[in-house]
């Protein structure tokens, strides 16, 4: 009796799971570099902001790494990209200061759209 009650147990189970369909689709190219690149350009933004020297600056503008780190997280891919690119426009002599100053001016911006809220100073658009 107990060797029939489980075998209709296990058919019962076997029947009752259901599967579900799997699908593969195959991935471009162009997706795999996008991808790709926008994890590159961000991890290429965090190397920066790990410096010394730009962590200092972002110090005396009062950002702490970890905010400016937090920023870079919730950027889009295309707005990190902008700024890698602005970035590398740069001339070489202006490094620095020039990263800081970007830097400073897109969590402005950010502050003043609303998205964080590091600054006193910058009120949000209502």
């Amino acid at each position: 009796m107990k060797r029939k009650l489980t075998s209709w147990i296990m058919i019962l189970a076997f029947f009752g799971t259901t599967t579900l369909p799997l699908q593969a689709a195959m991935i471009s190219t162009p997706d795999v570099i996008a991808v790709e690149q926008s994890q590159y350009d961000r991890a290429q933004l965090i190397a920066l902001l790990d410096r010394d020297d730009v962590q200092s600056q972002l110090l005396a503008m009062g950002v702490s790494a970890e905010q400016a780190a937090e920023r870079v997280n919730s950027m889009t891919d295309l707005e990190v990209a902008q700024l890698n690119q602005r970035l590398a426009d740069l001339p070489a002599g202006a490094g620095v200061l020039g990263v800081v100053v970007i830097i400073f001016v897109v969590f402005v911006i950010t502050d003043a759209i609303g998205a964080t809220n590091i600054f006193s100073f910058v009120r949000p658009v209502r």
